[in-house]
């Protein structure tokens, strides 16, 4: 391979789900050594485009790709994942892929276990070979001393510290003789700083020893310390490729958020003097264990009256804060609401408190899929209100009348495509769906009422809809709304305040019509 060749070349590589354009044109080049970094949003093609690179069978399953890619400068067509680690590519996935119960030594050797003759073996041939644990230690040592790590291959891996499995996950990359070429998505998303800092200086480690490093990464301050170049996808297209030398943290993340957006008529609100106003939610140093976003300890005051946005990337533990107010996983902290200690990990306790929840995962927590579009309004004011019956002498029974007539106002007010009340809500599109589940939660009359991700899944006009409703309700009632998404755009059209989250704390807490450069940072962990 001449000296000027890359070892990795991407040209023109485009997808498609379904019809829908994911990547577009993407090309990339990465010389031997280069730790080149990949950023961009949540949804800007980074994974797909490492899906291509790997062989991942859903990218055959679902139509294959075009463009080209290069391996030392030789046209190679990667159908499955053990061809790319032939070709030399190795890749440590953001979730660990480590077996409990077994080694460190086994996990690293694993499905690539050397063998040795013993006595049965002599007699009755090949297939009868003993594992030779002793070559497993030996190996797994020399892979782990290269990275500059000291671990025990005989530990058991479960017993491992985070950051500690993540270096058990490279080294088993680095026991291939084979490598040209590290993909590490993520590496330090879950690590404490001490253990990214680790890291990091493993990856350089790598560089130093002539293999390239592709880092997939949202963390701006790791890609200015360690990386040589660095390429911004943003809605799956290659918005710039750059060298760190020739650029900013600032830049690449005003490049990585990139659009222009317009705030509601809701920015004249967040002008207001915050220290003037009232408290609704005031947490402290609240901690949550929801699998995937964990949050590690947040302060956080929402004001009465006002649209609280909540964003950040996926992963980072924005989605754990309104699943922990509500009891929905375990918290630990303090928070209170208009002054008042609220109990945790009770969500009983919390709609008690005048708390309603429109949750993210709307199929399992948002609705009754069996039941009519008006018993999913208002069974939950039934239960928790005792509203929508009637006395008749010493008993009560269900008022059908108002029952219909409260689903028909927000049927019309919401615009929900049914043909009546009494229509299932699993035979609605998503987007009519949501309008039900918000609904649900304004018969519950909150002070607070927190909306998570009301818009995943469903199409440009119900979104609208969505988030003009959710606007609606906050400037006719006045209720404080806590408002997470994934998408910016929504979070400045309608919010007063956004606190970006990062690494389950928050990293700002920003105005809608900050600059592109203050969300990109804040995402990336810092101010």
């Amino acid at each position: 391979m001449a000296e000027n060749t890359p070892v990795l070349s991407m040209k023109n590589i485009g997808k498609a789900f379904s019809g829908n354009q994911v990547l577009q044109d993407v090309s990339l080049d990465i010389m031997p050594g280069e730790i080149y970094a990949l950023c961009g949003e949540n949804g800007a093609g980074k994974s797909t485009l490492m899906n291509i690179l790997f062989g991942m069978p859903v990218i055959a399953a679902t139509g294959g790709y075009t463009g080209k890619i290069y391996l030392e400068g030789e046209e190679t067509h990667i159908k499955s994942p053990q061809e790319a680690i032939e070709h030399g590519i190795g890749m440590v996935h953001q979730e660990f892929m480590l077996i409990p119960g077994f080694s460190v030594g086994e996990n690293i050797k694993l499905n690539r276990e050397p063998l040795k003759n013993g006595a049965l073996s002599r007699v009755f041939g090949k297939s009868l070979r003993n594992v030779d644990f002793d070559k497993i230690r030996e190996d797994s040592k020399q892979a782990l001393d290269k990275l500059g790590v000291e671990l025990d291959p005989e530990a058991d891996v479960q017993t491992l510290p985070v950051g500690y499995m993540q270096f058990v996950e490279i080294a088993r990359e680095l026991d291939k003789s084979s490598i040209k070429l590290l993909i590490l998505d993520e590496p330090t998303a879950v690590l404490a700083e001490s253990e990214a800092e680790i890291v990091l200086g493993i990856i350089k480690r790598l560089s130093q020893m002539g293999i390239a490093v592709l880092l997939i990464t949202h963390r701006i301050g790791e890609i200015m310390e360690v990386a040589d170049t660095v390429t911004i996808l943003r809605d799956g297209v290659n918005v710039k490729t750059m060298k760190i030398a020739d650029t900013t943290s600032g830049e690449i993340a005003e490049l990585m958020v990139g659009r222009e957006l317009v705030a509601s008529e809701n920015r004249e609100r967040s002008e207001h003097e915050d220290e003037n106003k009232e408290v609704a939610i005031s947490i402290r140093n609240m901690k949550v264990d929801m699998p995937g976003e964990r949050v590690n300890g947040i302060d956080l005051d929402v004001y009465k009256g006002e649209i609280l946005g909540i964003g950040g990337l996926a992963g980072q533990g924005k989605l754990g804060i309104a699943n922990g107010i509500m009891g929905v996983y375990p918290t630990t902290g303090e928070i209170t609401v208009f002054g008042q200690p609220l109990k945790l990990n009770s969500p009983k306790d919390s709609i008690a408190a005048k708390l309603a929840f429109v949750s993210e995962d709307r199929k399992r927590q948002g609705f009754a899929p069996d039941l009519s579009i008006e018993l999913n309004m208002v069974v939950p004011a039934m239960a928790n209100h005792d509203e929508f019956f009637k006395k008749i002498g010493p008993f009560r029974q269900v008022d059908r009348k108002k029952v219909q007539e409260t689903a028909e106002k927000y049927i019309q007010e919401f615009q929900i495509r049914c043909t009546g009340p009494k229509q299932e809500v699993r035979s609605l599109s998503g987007g009519n769906q949501q309008k039900v589940c918000i609904a649900k939660a304004i018969l519950l009359k909150p002070d607070v009422l927190l909306v998570s991700e009301p818009t995943r899944g469903i199409d440009i006009g119900a979104k609208s809809i969505v988030l003009e409703t959710i606007s609606r309700i906050n400037r006719e009632t006045g209720v404080t709304i806590i408002f997470t998404s994934s998408e910016l755009g929504e979070l400045r059209q309608i919010c007063h305040r956004i606190a970006i989250v990062s690494g389950g704390r928050v990293a700002d807490v920003l105005k809608p019509d900050a600059s592109n450069e203050e969300f990109g940072l804040a995402m990336g962990g810092g101010k």
